[in-house]
């Protein structure tokens, strides 16, 4: 998601407790659907969302625990499972878990010292892989100890289902301080209750749902209908020529990126690796000015240059690198939670071995696919997807996402200290899910850093350690542009 503004996270005790809205909508979105299903006969398309804290000293752990148990409170669908609707008629239904247990979703583990990020990071890629139990609330969170100076890491894993990466940074910063000290007076409420949901019970609100949304999707209909006639009577060029926009313009969003992927990178599998990059914000944002792009512009020229050097390194010429892009579609008054992304695949020109014309590249591409009229089509014609039986669907989903080498997300942080349980949070490391992908980007900016996380899939990327090596000398390469401009400046 390019260039998010900054999220502040706000004190405990000024939590709004009428504007948390998770538990307002009951019933997942066509959209979120298909991903909970699609990995029931997938495997491949697993699609959690895991995000590493890397902490000063490890937290007090009676005190970590009361404050997811006050998260759960503040947050009810933190305690919420998924209930299928019987026969599979309708979308699964959120309900309060009955045996909703803390201690199975809350862990502590030390590694034997001395040990270091790259042993904490072997756990996390682990958990990350290891598949839901879908009868419970689909999240785990853990915390890690044992790191060299007394660090720790925390970590949470959340289904994609549940959030997206701008929802997750919001769900996370309940957890989050903006001081070291205990909040005593902050705002709680009681628990949501259990609730004993059958299947035949979820079938049940989603015919009621149904029933009530079908005045609203009518009237729309017929509202739609009628501009559309009457802008056909009164403009028809015009109304010819939207059509025919949106046409062309959906042309583009669909079809595959003009590149046919690397040889090198054709392999998928289950296999995950973890590996982090990190660099100063107003660096990579002067290096991106310098190049007459953003920082987004200049962190995905970055990622080009590592993919070339990956493959000179291996003896083999590179091409264009299909890739795609999450864009935010989350309005400030949306509640937190749930899915508001759309998506953009392009070619990346990885060819360009000049980094500021690689970053001028990206952004002409990128600012054109903004402006795609039909950017949201995958959203809209998800109520369609939805209803194909599932492994329709997730072979025609893996068949759009196989053929992507690369998957970057950029996603807005946290621009001030914030503590978890009393120990300051260092760096803020985000992992996306790699569904079908060979490597999945994503970048979190805190406190003044950029957190890069990097999901690579093993099948594909047979050796991590080089490919990582080749990141950071293209990070090293766009950074360089910063310190020419200011060198020429002075």
């Amino acid at each position: 998601m390019a260039d998010g503004q900054p999220f502040i996270p706000p004190s405990a005790v000024d939590v709004d407790l009428s504007a948390v809205g998770w538990a307002q909508n009951r019933t997942m979105s066509d959209f979120e659907t298909g991903m909970w299903r699609m990995e029931e006969v997938r495997p491949e398309l697993r699609t959690p969302i895991v995000a590493v804290d890397v902490l000063d000293r490890a937290p007090d752990w009676d005190r970590l625990v009361r404050a997811h148990e006050w998260a759960s409170h503040i947050v009810p669908r933190i305690r919420m499972r998924a209930v299928e609707p019987a026969f599979g008629l309708g979308n699964p239904v959120w309900s309060v878990d009955p045996e909703f247990d803390l201690d199975y979703h809350l862990r502590r583990v030390r590694l034997p010292e001395p040990a270091d990020l790259d042993h904490a990071l072997r756990i996390c890629r682990h958990l990350a892989t290891e598949p839901f139990d879908k009868a419970r609330p689909p999240w785990m969170a853990m915390l890690i100890e044992g790191l060299a100076d007394g660090r720790a890491v925390y970590v949470v894993k959340t289904h994609h289902s549940i959030t997206d990466g701008m929802g997750g940074i919001q769900m996370m910063a309940l957890l989050h301080s903006r001081r070291p000290e205990p909040t005593p007076d902050k705002p709680d409420r009681a628990p949501a209750p259990p609730e004993h949901l059958s299947d035949l019970s979820a079938l049940g609100l989603e015919v009621l749902t149904e029933v009530r949304r079908a005045p609203s999707r009518i009237a729309d209909l017929v509202s739609g209908s009628a501009r559309a006639a009457i802008t056909a009577v009164t403009r028809p060029f015009d109304a010819a020529g939207e059509v025919l926009d949106y046409a062309n313009s959906l042309r583009r969003v669909i079809q595959p990126p003009p590149a046919t992927g690397s040889p090198l990178l054709r392999n998928r599998g289950l296999g995950r690796w973890f590996g982090v990059l990190e660099v100063e914000l107003p660096v990579l944002k002067a290096a991106g000015h310098a190049a007459g792009g953003s920082v987004n512009d200049a962190y995905i020229a970055a990622l080009l240059g590592g993919f070339r050097r990956y493959h000179e390194e291996l003896g083999e010429s590179v091409g264009k690198i299909p890739m795609g892009m999450p864009i935010n579609m989350r309005a400030a008054s949306d509640p937190s939670g749930g899915n508001r992304i759309a998506a953009v695949r392009f070619a990346g020109p990885a060819t360009e071995p000049d980094p500021a014309l690689r970053i001028r590249k990206v952004r002409a591409i990128v600012l054109a696919l903004r402006e795609e009229p039909a950017l949201d089509i995958v959203e809209a014609a998800s109520p369609l997807l939805v209803r194909l039986p599932t492994r329709l669907l997730a072979e025609w989903y893996l068949s759009q996402s196989k053929g992507l080498d690369l998957q970057a997300s950029n996603v807005a942080g946290v621009p001030v200290p914030v503590y978890l349980a009393g120990a300051r949070i260092e760096r803020m490391f985000p992992f996306g899910p790699a569904p079908g992908c060979a490597v999945m980007a994503t970048m979190v900016s805190h406190v003044g850093t950029c957190c890069i996380g990097v999901n690579l899939d093993t099948a594909a990327v047979t050796e991590p350690a080089l490919f990582m090596q080749c990141l950071q000398e293209g990070l090293d390469e766009v950074v360089a542009l910063a310190g020419a401009a200011k060198g020429a400046e002075g």
